[in-house]
């Protein structure tokens, strides 16, 4: 009896264990976000774990995502989706990536998402904007937790 009692309570452990799966966060590519943004990423910000994927999704043609060069950690594999297609990344690596859709960058059309630890933080604000990216870039930093 106490035998299964003890392989019940490992099993229910493992059970447990094995319930944390990594996550899929959905990022809409939009004409017009809820909040009447034009070229929008929604939600445009998101905190995920290491191995989480994250999903952009082609809701209007025209858009595609692609990583900024410097605003990735160190380590992480830049990606570049193509034009009014879905593209989805797994993000191992803690820290900071910045995203941009290429035809509509200087109408700040872009986001941000920070994986575990902000640990690219400086660096990546360090990365140089163009147009309206700058501010939003300068928005989106401001929701980053600090470590």
């Amino acid at each position: 009896m106490k035998r299964m009692m003890v392989l019940a309570a490992a099993l229910a452990a493992m059970t447990i264990a094995g319930g944390a799966q990594a996550a899929d966060h959905q990022i809409q590519m939009l004409n017009k976000g809820a909040d009447g943004s034009v070229m929008t990423f929604q939600p445009d910000f998101v905190q995920a774990a290491p191995g989480d994927t994250i999903t952009f999704v082609p809701t209007d043609k025209g858009h595609d995502a692609e990583s900024i060069k410097g605003m990735i950690p160190d380590g992480a594999e830049p990606f570049k989706g193509k034009i009014s297609q879905g593209i989805t990344v797994t993000l191992d690596k803690e820290g900071v990536y910045g995203v941009k859709c290429t035809p509509h960058y200087g109408m700040g059309m872009v986001a941000l998402i920070v994986v575990g630890k902000p640990v690219n933080l400086k660096e990546a604000e360090a990365v140089k904007q163009i147009g309206k990216a700058k501010p939003k870039f300068a928005e989106l930093f401001a929701k980053v937790p600090a470590n």
